[in-house]
């Protein structure tokens, strides 16, 4: 073991010896420009590690930038990202705003052809029980409004009010089980009343069998009944059956939709012409 180790020392001393005679000879020879070799192959080896040093503070570097580049994407983005929802709600608000001023200048049109004194009212409420088709208007006996007043939109017949408060009113909608409105088809100008059946379907009875009536036939206002002005749009013919009895079996199309109404007029102008509903006669 001891032979050993000094073989390697000895080695080592060898090794070294011939390093340091090969570093004093470098010294003293020198390149083709002059310059000894020693200090060109030292200059050589340290501007490799200044190179290498500087490619690795220039890749840190550029990470970092990469980095702070990355996160001032992701605020721009942030940024973005909430003024466009901001935009979003903004031209949802004026849809609808532009929606709710087109129904009223279409309230405000139907007044003014109506000729009628009417007060205008917005829906706040929809039906509590769907048993009783009803809405809540915000108008009330303090604006005027009384029991059995007709509620009218553009687009037709709507109710009547049942129950006024003072700063609210419930309404009847025409296709309660329980409204009823006198009513005729305009082309032939058959008589009839049109009744609600409680789930969205008008029925038009008391139509003898003979009648003239037709799909698509419009349907509007007697004004027998005392509460509808006469000439107010009730809906179209839906299909007109001949029954087993003496009348004709006849389901009418309101021309309200009842789940989308905002805006409605009340009559005020109690019609000049007044009177129980009565069956005609075939």
């Amino acid at each position: 073991m001891a032979i050993a180790d000094i073989k390697q020392r000895t080695g080592v001393v060898l090794g070294a010896a011939i390093l340091l005679h090969v570093v004093l000879i470098s010294a003293q020879v020198n390149t083709a420009s002059g310059l000894p070799v020693l200090q060109v192959v030292t200059f050589g080896s340290f501007s490799e590690v200044q190179r290498a040093t500087m490619a690795l503070i220039d890749g840190v570097r550029g990470l970092w930038s990469g980095y702070v580049a990355l996160q001032q994407v992701q605020e721009e983005n942030a940024a973005l990202k909430q003024e466009l929802q901001n935009l979003q709600v903004r031209f949802q608000q004026e849809r609808a705003e532009a929606q709710r001023t087109d129904n009223l200048r279409q309230l405000l049109e139907l007044r003014d052809r109506a000729n009628l004194e009417t007060v205008a009212a917005e829906v706040i409420a929809g039906p509590a029980s769907p048993d009783f088709r009803t809405v809540t208007i915000d108008k009330g006996s303090s604006d005027g409004l009384a029991t059995d007043m007709a509620v009218i939109s553009p687009a037709g017949v709507v109710g009547r009010v049942i129950l006024p408060s003072g700063r609210a009113a419930k309404v009847q909608l025409l296709i309660d089980r329980n409204a009823a409105a006198g009513v005729l088809i305009e082309r032939t100008r058959v008589q009839g009343i049109v009744m609600g059946m409680g789930d969205g379907v008008l029925r038009l009875q008391y139509v003898p069998g003979t009648a003239d009536v037709k799909t698509g036939d419009l349907v509007v206002t007697s004004g027998i009944d005392g509460i509808y002005p006469k000439g107010f749009v009730i809906g179209t013919v839906d299909h007109a059956d001949r029954g087993a009895g003496a009348y004709l079996e006849i389901s009418v199309r309101a021309a309200v939709d009842f789940a989308r109404l905002e805006e409605v007029l009340i009559v005020k102008s109690v019609p000049a012409s007044r009177g129980a509903i009565e069956e005609p006669k075939p």
